[in-house]
């Protein structure tokens, strides 16, 4: 977002409910959030032109795909220089398997998301990729014993 937008209660309702199904009809997200459609769209038009609504998506179910388990890693790395950091970052960022990647202040370095197939493929993926960048320190795997919210 480049300028601060300010957000009142509506554009708030209007975030929740597309949040929650982003192709609602103009004319059903004016009447959740008690507008007409013309001042509503205008509403999600400025949204978007202002960099609020970053843009629409389908969620897509992992196992659908074939990736049905998930891991998050924690990922400590004893590279000091920019260059490796780099060519870390546009290696693990390549991968199929991370559908998540971030950079983190303090330990760990990184933390990614990780879906496959099945604890067979994610060791395929720690062994025979992750592990053997020449950056890596140390790796620590955490499967998930229950989803309790997620956010898509």
């Amino acid at each position: 977002m480049s300028n601060e937008v300010r957000l009142d209660a509506v554009d708030r309702d209007i975030l929740f409910h597309l949040r929650e199904d982003g192709r609602l009809t103009n004319v059903e997200l004016a009447k959740r959030v008690g507008l007409t459609p013309p001042p509503c769209l205008r509403r999600v038009k400025r949204l978007e032109e202002a960099g609020v609504i970053a843009g629409y998506r389908a969620v897509i179910d992992p196992e659908a795909l074939g990736q049905g388990l998930e891991v998050l890693v924690d990922v400590e790395v004893s590279a000091t220089d920019r260059r490796t950091f780099e060519d870390f970052e546009n290696t693990v960022a390549s991968y199929e398997e991370v559908i998540e990647f971030r950079r983190m202040y303090g330990r760990p370095d990184y933390f990614l998301r990780v879906a496959v197939a099945d604890h067979a493929a994610y060791e395929a993926f720690l062994t025979g990729r992750l592990s053997g960048l020449p950056a890596v320190l140390r790796l620590e795997s955490h499967l998930t014993m229950k989803k309790i919210k997620t956010t898509g």
